[in-house]
């Protein structure tokens, strides 16, 4: 990894999200709060999932609870860095430490996806299928479709990160943001940087929209089933439970889309970084919030 004077790149520059003391500060307090709350948020969950044992067996609460995991993982591989950032304005970060963040990050969003897409066939499966259900999403094959989220959304990072890692960097080794990602590509001088950074977009394409068209599918079987059913009451709880799930789906997904619709020019750079804000620290903040909503008066963990 040579720069073009003849060094080797051993470290990289974070620009993060501001330079300003005072509103440095701000954001300070105010991400520190958001990980923390976050972090309890997702802890209470799987908790109370384990405490109870009926629910620790239904898959709908198997998926919430490993979902809340991939959550703490997610912003935990972001939002320690943002903070120390902040609080350190150098933002210096080793070269390993640049990409391991870089595959960690991007594994984590690629695993949300998964999931987003196993909770929506056990919506599809409990409302189309109720009778088959028990059989199709016991407690052994939900585990099964939950190893194989985690797996594929570690799995397909993997090669390609490694790859991108071997590529030669020269030049200014400055991100223009707070996180080691995509901006990576842009560093390296090496001729074949542009089939790397087509491969990586593909991927990333591929996942997301790919994960996002099997839910949006599975949810038009879900409504078009509600709207058939003669049950007034079964049929708005379910629409009323759903429309959280489909919020969460919305948040995220409308988030990373913000990535590849971003404006060019100057406002470029901030607009990335606010999106990516997004859905590296709000989202996560408030799906914990959404998948403990209910249509009644409490609001209790319900995913039925």
């Amino acid at each position: 990894m040579e720069l073009s004077n003849g060094t080797t790149v051993q470290e990289f520059i974070l620009l993060g999200l501001e330079r300003g003391q005072e509103k440095r500060f701000y954001l300070l307090i105010l991400f520190s709060f958001t990980y923390v709350i976050t972090l309890i948020e997702n802890t209470i969950i799987i908790i109370l999932v384990q405490l109870d044992d009926h629910l620790a067996k239904l898959p709908m609460y198997i998926l919430l609870g490993n979902f809340s995991w991939l959550e703490m993982c997610y912003v935990t591989t972001t939002m320690p860095r943002m903070i120390f950032d902040l609080a350190s304005p150098q933002g210096i970060i080793s070269f390993q430490a640049c990409f391991l963040q870089f595959y960690v990050f991007f594994s984590c969003g690629s695993t949300e996806c998964f999931f987003l897409s196993a909770m929506a066939v056990d919506r599809y499966l409990a409302i189309c299928h109720p009778l088959r259900y028990p059989t199709i999403m016991s407690s052994r094959n939900c585990s099964k479709l939950v190893v194989g989220c985690w797996i594929a959304g570690f799995l397909g990072y993997a090669v390609p990160v490694t790859l991108i890692s071997r590529l030669s960097f020269c030049g200014s080794n400055v991100i223009d943001n707070f996180l080691c990602d995509q901006g990576l590509l842009s560093l390296a001088c090496s001729p074949s940087k542009n089939v790397f950074f087509i491969s990586q977009i593909s991927m990333n394409f591929l996942i997301s929209l790919g994960n996002f068209a099997f839910v949006t599918i599975s949810y038009g079987f879900v409504i078009a089933t509600l709207i058939k059913s003669s049950n007034h009451h079964s049929r708005k709880k379910a629409f009323s439970t759903i429309s959280f799930h489909l919020l969460v789906v919305i948040l995220f997904y409308g988030s990373v889309a913000g990535m590849y619709v971003a404006p060019g020019g100057k406002t470029q750079s901030r607009t990335a970084k606010i999106v990516t804000v997004f859905y590296t620290a709000v989202t996560p903040f408030l799906n914990p919030m959404i998948y403990c909503l209910r249509n009644d008066q409490d609001c209790h963990l319900d995913q039925a």
